[in-house]
């Protein structure tokens, strides 16, 4: 499905009743990063997964920034009169349910912090990003893809599902250059989340791979530490997109979050 909002296109679906629950991918990945928890939760609640501003779907056009992300997915909330959604966020899409914590709480029932972390880009991940947002303009999607894949899954999952590894590949392959270049820049200038943890007073599910190797399991500790109450769980076998490399385990963690506030 297609929403015109702000005279942007935003690609997204629009499954199931019950809770809202709203998927925020990661980069440079697309809403089909969810399938697998769209189709197992589909009957229980109401899953909304869309393609964040220059990917998948939605139009490429800037200004790209966590903040504006976060405006449109607030915008798409009100779209569709859904009043107020659990929000996850995997990697990139953590970095958007912070910006939508602190500028739309009350759309927020409770946050799900998967493979993210709460810092802003260290130097040397500034320099990283500066590599990729060159190498995109000069070779491509493709270019990108090889360059990401590896660090982007763990290691059981490279050696063990190579119908995984394929299939990010894809999908990375097939991201506009422009939703690159322009998520590159806005992950670079995205300010420091920490202050941001102390504040947030929903309930909230920390979960992390055990492979990660982009966003290791001590960032998740830390936010955990920080976030008053929150629930984390380590994932095993699975490095950054544990919802796509382990699914049926992210799949129960996140089943019996939702179980418990559907029932609270």
């Amino acid at each position: 499905m297609i929403a015109v909002i702000d005279e942007i296109e935003i690609g997204y679906d629009d499954v199931g009743a019950g809770l809202p629950l709203v998927f925020l991918h990661g980069f440079p990945h697309d809403r089909t990063l969810w399938s697998p928890q769209l189709g197992a939760l589909v009957d229980h609640c109401r899953c909304v997964a869309p393609d964040l501003r220059g990917c998948g779907e939605s139009t490429a056009a800037g200004p790209y920034s966590m903040d504006q992300y976060a405006d449109d997915v607030a915008a798409l909330l009100e779209h569709l009169k859904i009043r107020r959604a659990v929000i996850v966020g995997l990697s990139m899409g953590g970095y958007v349910a912070f910006a939508l914590w602190r500028r739309r709480p009350d759309l927020i029932r409770a946050l799900v912090l998967a493979d993210t972390r709460s810092g802003a880009d260290t130097e040397e991940g500034r320099e990283k990003r500066k590599h990729l947002v060159a190498l995109a303009l000069e070779r491509g999607a493709g270019a990108v893809a090889d360059a990401q894949i590896n660090g982007m899954l763990g290691k059981t999952t490279r050696e063990s599902h190579p119908d995984i590894v394929e299939s990010v590949r894809q999908m990375l392959s097939a991201a506009p250059v422009d939703g690159i270049v322009g998520a590159l820049h806005a992950m670079m200038d995205r300010p420091d989340s920490g202050p941001t943890l102390a504040t947030i007073t929903v309930p909230t599910a920390i979960m992390v791979g055990d492979e990660d190797a982009l966003t290791p399991v001590k960032d998740s500790r830390s936010m955990h530490e920080a976030i008053p109450s929150s629930r984390l769980e380590v994932i095993r076998g699975a490095g950054h997109l544990s919802n796509l490399e382990k699914p049926a385990a992210f799949n129960h963690v996140l089943s019996e979050f939702v179980s418990a506030l559907t029932y609270a």
